[in-house]
């Protein structure tokens, strides 16, 4: 047989063994991918919606239009410990401002929190809000304005609703800790929204942040490792597309909590962990600085070898989540009775 007819079969062999072997490739590749999308659906499926209480819910209330979506939040009602007009517990979620839902309300530490305070007769107001976009036409602002507007709302509809419009909470963590400072710390008629709800008033009486910023103007509280050539990260969400450089300063110290912060403010507990690199721990100890110096009732929590969302860094976390649960819970429950 001619020797080069024999190599050419060779050849013909191995390329075809490889398009097989590619075409294998691919096949499992794309089962694989299939596979990762089918139990990201079934995850999403299994994934509750709504905080399953057993007791009475309003859900999908629209509190406010906008032009860009229809905004609404969720009312869970006390289980336990009933009154005629129960104080009101307002979560606004994380999520870099640009991302989340308020129904990260029933998942995790936070099913755990508003489930334990509806059983103790707190009302759960779980509340969406507008998302920065890259076209910079929602900011941060538009957000601290929409959950103002939520509580706006629950204190205008506070009749029909049955809740107490002057013992209302706030609670976040992360993105939505800052905007539960800022509905804490800042008066109602600030940063005002819908003209509609501008003249409801409200009394805030305590409020809690989970890993959440307190001062945009000072950058280094950012910077985890405090190395030399850190960025400024948030400047296309506080400032968006249209405001000029000129406004920078103006809108950093407006989003900032710290500056809200007086002697005469509802109490603030903020619980950091000391290894968070996205919010560093650094926040929680400059609230509690200017706290002391001017003798502001603000508490700091902080939690041993937990990163962001309280995940594990290179040891377990301590105190633990049900730790960090149960003084919030605490937090809440003290302020009701003392309030």
């Amino acid at each position: 047989m001619n020797s080069r007819f024999i190599v050419t079969m060779v050849l013909l062999c191995c390329c075809g063994y490889r398009v097989q072997a590619a075409d294998n490739t691919h096949a499992e590749a794309a089962t694989a991918k299939a596979e990762r999308r089918q139990a990201v659906a079934a995850k999403r499926v299994s994934t509750p919606k709504y905080l399953e209480t057993g007791g009475e819910r309003k859900l999908d209330v629209l509190y406010k239009k906008t032009p860009k979506r229809d905004l609404h939040l969720d009312l869970y009602y006390p289980t336990g410990n009933q009154t005629d007009k129960p104080p009101v517990v307002v979560y606004t979620h994380g999520g870099g401002w640009s991302a989340g839902s308020r129904f990260g309300a029933a998942r995790g530490s936070f099913a755990d929190v508003f489930s334990q305070l509806v059983g103790k007769g707190f009302c759960v107001a779980s509340v969406d809000y507008r998302l920065c976009n890259k076209g910079g036409r929602v900011t941060m602002r538009d957000c601290v304005i929409d959950c103002k507007d939520a509580v706006r709302y629950l204190a205008h509809n506070s009749e029909s609703l049955g809740i107490d419009p002057m013992r209302v909470y706030a609670m976040g963590d992360s993105a939505g800790g800052q905007i539960a400072q800022m509905i804490a710390l800042s008066t109602p008629e600030s940063l005002s929204g819908d003209p509609a709800l501008a003249a409801a008033f409200y009394r805030i009486v305590a409020g809690v942040s989970w890993y959440g910023p307190c001062d945009f103007e000072k950058l280094d509280l950012f910077n985890h490792d405090d190395r030399p050539d850190f960025n400024d990260r948030f400047s296309a969400r506080i400032l968006g597309a249209d405001s000029p450089p000129e406004n920078k300063l103006k809108r950093y110290r407006e989003m900032s909590p710290i500056n809200y912060l007086t002697k005469q403010s509802p109490p603030l507990l903020m619980i950091q962990g000391d290894k968070d690199t996205t919010i560093p721990v650094k926040h929680a100890y400059h609230m509690q600085e200017k706290a002391k110096a001017i003798e502001a009732p603000v508490e700091i929590m902080i939690i041993n070898n937990a990163g962001h969302n309280w995940r594990r860094v290179d040891a377990d976390i301590e105190p633990s989540r049900q730790a960090i649960v149960e003084r919030t819970v605490k937090f809440f429950v003290d302020h009701w009775n003392g309030s």
